[in-house]
């Protein structure tokens, strides 16, 4: 069973965090204010009632007349602590909380000729008016606290979200190849944190993938730079040999020797990322249709819809070329080729592309399949991509339905490569051409 993943930012993590502990920390002092400053006016209240009560005391023993200020004289109501500190002919205040959330004050003094003087009153009035004003300064405090530490989460929490999703994108550019893109640069800044020493590690490792690269691009086009002149030597004696079975498989041999080593060094320029397209105008169309005849009759051109393009028409040929090459020796007739707009599709009905090829993209010298071992080398659809890099547009594989199964499109079995070309090709340095800006 799958687990749940809930994703969420960074800057939002921040702000609960920071918010949760300010919340925390806000109760935690409004309930110690709020206890303190209770206490304090309780105590308060409680000499306020004494001092009335022995004032009280002294009125009723000078004259001898009914007690004054409320007091009572022997009131059975008064607490059970203070009837005990009366028989000890001790004074005393109390305050009783079991009535309700308003308190009682009370206070007793014992009287010479044995009674005892209570007066008794509730916390109320100004004592219980400031306390609700300060109850409710503290609430307001809190939720300004909290909202504060939202603030401020989201504004560090964002100041870092940006900065990695900075990086995360420079990343991804170097992903997909721009080498002279670096991380650190992208997130910019004045202010040193963690996220610099990741860009920094990132921008390490690319330099170092980028050295091995380099590394073996130039070997490997060293090498076969090396064996083309030697192989190119091969193909001349071969034509030299008298005819027959044996020097046509010397000639045969020499011939696929020799379109391997120039396969591996044009797959060289092209990883070196120096190639440029060089731009004409031509109705993509009526093009593919021309060429593809000159190549293979026996395909089958069908355009939908005709459209004028900008790109390298050599460039663009020799990925139709390689596309129909993989389709004859991989796939099945018929061979189906669509223009579309600025989309070109070429369909077999084989058996398809491997999963590996699907899952991962060409790749060279491995072909995919068990079946094909000997008959390739997976330069074609390699070599396809990199052209396809240079002119700007993006060739996708994909398998169609099974046979017997069809999908929405009607189509059922075999394999399909698109090319899509840019609706703005690069330049000849590389560019893409600036877009002129509306009046």
């Amino acid at each position: 069973m799958r687990r749940l993943v809930l994703r969420t930012g960074v800057r939002w993590k921040i702000s609960i965090a920071i918010a949760g502990v300010g919340a925390l920390i806000a109760v935690a002092l409004s309930l110690v204010v709020h206890n303190a400053a209770r206490v304090s006016m309780l105590d308060n209240a409680r000499d306020v009632q004494m001092k009335q009560v022995l004032i009280a005391q002294r009125w009723y023993e000078t004259s001898k007349k009914d007690p004054r200020f409320n007091t009572k004289i022997n009131d059975p109501a008064l607490p059970k602590s203070l009837q005990k500190l009366m028989r000890e002919k001790r004074r005393g205040s109390y305050v009783d909380e079991s009535h309700g959330s308003t308190p009682d004050i009370w206070a007793a003094v014992p009287l010479s000729n044995g009674d005892v003087l209570s007066l008794h009153s509730q916390f109320t009035g100004r004592s219980a008016t400031v306390m609700n004003d300060l109850d409710r300064a503290l609430i307001i405090g809190s939720v300004s606290v909290v909202f504060g530490g939202c603030a401020l989460g989201v504004l560090i929490g964002g100041q870092l979200s940006r900065r990695l999703r900075k990086a995360a994108a420079a990343a991804g550019n170097v992903a997909q190849g721009k080498t002279d893109v670096r991380v650190r640069d992208a997130i910019g800044g004045v202010v040193r944190d963690e996220t610099d020493d990741l860009a920094r590690a990132v921008d390490a490792l690319t330099d170092a993938l980028n050295e091995r690269i380099e590394a073996e691009r130039r070997v490997t086009a060293d090498i076969a730079h090396e064996l083309r002149t030697p192989v190119t030597g091969l193909l001349t004696a071969a034509e030299l040999l008298p005819p027959g079975r044996p020097s046509e498989l010397v000639r045969d041999r020499a011939q696929a020797m020799r379109t391997l080593v120039e396969d591996v060094l044009e797959v060289a320029r092209l990883d070196s990322a120096s190639e440029r397209a060089e731009l004409q105008e031509i109705a993509l169309g009526e093009f593919v249709s021309r060429r593809i005849t000159a190549l293979n009759p026996d395909v089958v051109v069908r355009v939908v819809h005709e459209s004028w393009v900008s790109t390298d028409p050599r460039r663009l040929e020799r990925i139709l070329l390689n596309l129909l090459t993989n389709a004859a020796k991989y796939g099945k007739p018929a061979v189906e080729v669509t223009v579309e707009g600025r989309v070109v599709r070429v369909r077999d009905h084989g058996p398809g592309y491997p999963e590996a090829l699907l899952r991962e993209g060409p790749s060279r010298f491995r072909t995919g399949a068990s079946d094909r071992a000997g008959t390739g080398h997976g330069l074609g659809l390699t070599i396809a991509a990199g052209q396809a890099r240079v002119l700007g547009a993006r060739l996708t594989f994909r398998n169609a339905a099974p046979e017997g199964m069809q999908t929405p499109l009607g189509e059922s079995g075999g394999a399909i490569a698109v090319l899509w070309l840019p609706e703005h090709a690069p330049t000849n340095t590389g560019s893409f051409p600036m877009m002129p800006l509306p009046d």
